[in-house]
């Protein structure tokens, strides 16, 4: 999968000096305003740089990262935050990076961790993460990334595009009218689709409810059965594929985490699963629309660095969509299960990840 280029949001420090130079060469009407575009000048070209439109920090900054659970889409986006965000600031930014490995409780006390360092950012990588961090402070920054639908996980009633106060961030939401379309391209005769998830992830049933109706208004029969957590996540799938043609998993950590076992049921009993990322699909399934997470990790880096500059305001920040969602399938999954894939989707490869 081809990356994409982030394209800097802040602006470059030659456009600083051409404003700079046009003050100097128009002479001011008083002393007053002279003193006035001077300082103006000089805040403006303090925020900005010259390589990537980030101002230059002169002191170290620490950035917790809790991230809830290792999977190669949480993994990815972290990767890409990182490698952004030290792309901007050098190394005046250090990192303490924390994984729950899927554990809530864990995640809330990495967050309190975090605060008691007091960290000068803190990245929540999946939603348990956000909500653990949200709950252990009000005043430190909050980006949270790998988040499908902000306004179903912190119980917003009048989102509006900006969370507010001291959080912001990115989504992972990909368009799901296009995901459920795909079972109709890659699966013509599938009538009865599964939707599988894990309950407590309140991402998760945002996604099944809405790809269940787009699903039904195709004239599917869906079939949702989930579980709590890992530890029946064997049984319940067992259950679903006895009753079902295909599946469909959203982008659910849990699901992720388990995406082995979830195959080694459903490939034998030859019930394919589209899947809401490419790293579910990778471990078990057969396509996705997928948006590309390390690429979600550099804007979120990219807001970082505006956080931590001064240049950019989180409680004013909207948040953040992918704008490039692929087509993307398992070459030997498809292979095994007889499905013909269009040309319109891009073989997944583990290595460009």
């Amino acid at each position: 999968m081809k990356m994409r280029k982030v394209g800097a949001w802040a602006l470059s420090l030659a456009m600083a000096g051409t404003l700079l130079a046009g003050c100097a060469s128009k002479p001011a009407e008083s002393k007053e305003e002279t003193e006035a575009q001077t300082a103006a000048a000089e805040e403006s070209a303090a925020g900005e740089s010259a390589e990537g439109g980030t101002a230059e920090l002169d002191h170290e900054v620490l950035v917790g990262i809790n991230q809830l659970v290792q999977h190669p889409a949480l993994d990815a986006a972290t990767k890409g935050f990182k490698e952004e965000l030290t792309a901007k600031l050098g190394d005046k930014v250090k990192y303490d990076e924390q994984n729950a490995a899927g554990d809530k409780s864990t995640a809330a006390t990495i967050a309190n961790n975090l605060v008691n360092e007091k960290c000068d950012l803190i990245l929540a990588n999946a939603t348990d993460s956000l909500l653990a961090t949200h709950s252990a402070t009000a005043d430190i920054p909050i980006l949270g990334t790998s988040i499908t639908d902000y306004s179903s996980a912190l119980n917003l009633t009048d989102f509006n595009g900006t969370v507010g106060g001291n959080i912001s961030g990115t989504s992972d939401l990909a368009p799901l009218d296009q995901q459920a379309a795909l079972f109709d391209e890659l699966l013509p005769d599938a009538k009865t689709i599964g939707i599988l998830y894990c309950s407590a992830e309140p991402n998760s049933k945002f996604q099944a409810d809405q790809v269940q109706a787009y699903l039904e208004k195709a004239g599917k029969t869906v079939v949702v059965k989930t579980f709590t957590d890992s530890n029946d996540v064997q049984s319940v799938t067992s259950d679903i594929v006895s009753q079902v043609d295909a599946i469909y998993i959203p982008t659910d950590n849990t699901a992720a985490s388990c995406a082995n076992t979830i195959n080694n049921v459903a490939l034998p009993a030859k019930v394919p699963i589209i899947c809401g990322e490419e790293g579910i699909m990778s471990g078990c399934g057969i396509a996705t629309l997928s948006i590309d997470y390390y690429e979600l990790g550099k804007v979120t880096g990219d807001m970082a660095a505006e956080i931590l500059t001064g240049q950019a305001d989180i409680s004013e920040m909207p948040i953040a969509y992918y704008p490039d969602p692929v087509k993307e399938y398992d070459k030997d999954r498809c292979q095994e299960l007889g499905i013909t894939v269009p040309d319109d989707y891009t073989a997944y490869t583990a290595e460009e990840n």
